[in-house]
């Protein structure tokens, strides 16, 4: 699937080693990968760190596509957070000293959607409608839930993304 093709990756059939009640959210993974390389495409870091307005960066968007995708499948999975996808949550919009470059930064929400692609892969479809807490609180959804707003969350973010790829380059 080259991230030049036309055609929407939930166009393109199904996604190979996915149940057919998941195939939304491995689309939605695959086209936010897609929208995300063309998003970081040549930007420096101060573009990809730049915050016009106060608004989030792009590098920002990045790694928040990665660290809460994680953190929604955690608890998908029905486990706790860790202390290292916490540090990573206050971490986000840290751009380093130096700045994190386009491509290390994209790498890492890669790396997070392919994990999540893995994830959806072995996700067992008896599972869906099992209940799953969020948080401290346990605010209640279920394992569907939890993979739905992870694709919708991180396609929000990537389209806020290419919306500051053209208020950053003018």
């Amino acid at each position: 699937m080259a991230s030049g093709d036309p055609v929407e990756v939930w166009m393109r059939g199904p996604v190979e080693g996915i149940a057919p009640a998941l195939q939304p959210v491995a689309h939605s993974l695959l086209q936010v990968r897609e929208e995300i390389e063309r998003a970081t495409a040549d930007l420096t870091p101060d573009q990809l760190w730049a915050r016009p307005g106060g608004a989030g960066s792009i590098g920002f968007h990045l790694r928040h596509i990665a660290g809460a995708t994680d953190r929604l499948l955690t608890y998908a999975r029905d486990e706790a957070l860790t202390p290292a996808q916490l540090a990573q949550l206050k971490a986000e919009a840290n751009p380093g000293d130096p700045p994190a470059d386009a491509a290390q930064t994209m790498a890492i929400a890669c790396e997070a959607i392919d994990r999540a692609l893995a994830q959806v892969r072995g996700t067992d479809v008896a599972t869906l409608f099992d209940a799953r807490g969020v948080g401290r609180a346990k605010l209640p959804t279920t394992v569907i839930g939890l993979l739905f707003h992870a694709a919708e969350h991180a396609t929000r973010h990537a389209g806020q993304m290419a919306t500051m790829r053209k208020v950053v380059l003018g």
